[in-house]
């Protein structure tokens, strides 16, 4: 055991940084643990087990709920519950939010929002799968908290992470102080630190979206692909595609060797198919405290204002080069949006002195 840290021991040393927490989120951390524990012990026995397939049941976004979504979704809700840290947990799963009031959570003032099994349709194929979770504090004092409680900007996050169920299990989180990345190691049933301090570089060769709903893009990203796959040496082109259809694993893979993942709108998803309380804030603020950068094309995902629960964004993120010159291209090339943008201003200039613009003619 000598030289391991685990994500308990961690948690504790990393409580000063939140003084005003007496203990709670380190304790509410703990609580994602120890359910996501539970989740990839299901996962990998899924095929030796009556839990793969479809449950036969719908979700608030009109998908079709695999049976392990069910389960992992009932799994952090249980977990969450009897932790006593929680007051409002919001999950993609259910219509919506799920009131917590019991004796040992009326005091409690954390919120989390969370997609319990993210690219589940994958998981009879034993394609990697995980878990993503944002953590906001309860803006109001009086009475019961609200769906406004939920309803908070991205840049409010105490703490994001995911858990990726794959050849190994990961749990990567933030709480605004960096990035740290923990593997189970299965022979103690412990998460232990093995990713200290992680960080996207600046730069990359990976792109990953769903190249079959290519006529649905929008210009800006059609002239994103041609860019990517037009050879140019100074710029180590082309590009990679890795599209693996779960973001988690997908954006995981990209947060390690450098890349950039895409879900943009498209003509049958006008406002963009991932769920930004569940998917994308989680997942923007894990990226930009490694270096990199999450937007939706035009603006920072972060500052995004939600107004409903289950509202959707499409997303551009990972490495800071490659998001500058998809947003430079949607920028230009997505007019009907230009009056939209108030976060890249100036991008056009920026990526002509980084000399990474050329070649999409």
């Amino acid at each position: 055991m000598s030289g391991i840290k685990t994500l308990g021991q961690f948690i504790i040393e990393k409580q000063a940084d939140f003084p005003y927490a007496k203990g709670e989120l380190s304790r509410l951390l703990r609580d994602i643990g120890i359910a996501s524990k539970i989740v990839n012990r299901e996962v990998n026995k899924a095929g030796l087990v009556d839990i793969l397939g479809a449950a036969g049941t719908m979700n608030i976004q009109g998908e079709g709920q695999q049976k392990l979504d069910v389960f992992a979704n009932t799994q952090f809700i249980s977990a969450l519950t009897s932790g006593g840290e929680c007051c409002i947990v919001a999950t993609e799963e259910e219509d919506d939010f799920v009131k917590i009031d019991s004796p040992v959570s009326k005091n409690a003032k954390y919120i989390v929002c969370i997609d319990p099994l993210d690219g589940s349709s994958n998981i009879d194929c034993n394609v990697a799968v995980g878990t993503i979770f944002s953590i906001y504090r309860r803006k109001s004092t009086n009475g019961k908290a609200t769906l406004q409680d939920v309803l908070q900007k991205g840049t409010e996050q105490v703490a994001a992470g995911y858990v990726i169920y794959g050849s190994s299990t990961m749990l990567v989180y933030t709480t605004g102080k960096g990035v740290n990345g923990f593997t189970l190691d299965p022979s103690i049933g412990e998460f232990c630190l093995s990713h200290p301090n992680m960080k996207i570089p600046p730069n990359g060769n990976i792109y990953s979206l769903n190249e079959g709903n290519y006529v649905h893009f929008p210009e800006g990203v059609k002239k994103y692909l041609k860019y990517v796959q037009v050879e140019d040496k100074a710029t180590n082109r082309p590009y990679t595609s890795r599209y693996i259809g779960s973001m988690v694993a997908d954006i995981h893979r990209n947060l390690i060797k450098g890349g950039i993942y895409i879900y943009p709108t498209t003509a049958r998803s006008p406002k963009g198919k991932l769920r930004l309380l569940y998917e994308c804030n989680p997942m923007a603020f894990i990226v930009e405290q490694a270096g990199g950068i999450a937007s939706d094309g035009f603006n920072r995902i972060l500052e995004i204002e939600p107004t409903e629960l289950h509202q959707r964004t499409a997303i551009f993120i990972g490495s800071e080069h490659m998001v500058h010159v998809a947003e430079s291209l949607m920028l230009e090339f997505s007019s009907e949006r230009k009056s939209e943008s108030r976060y890249i201003s100036g991008t056009e200039a920026k990526l002509e002195q980084m000399g990474i613009v050329g070649g999409i003619d």
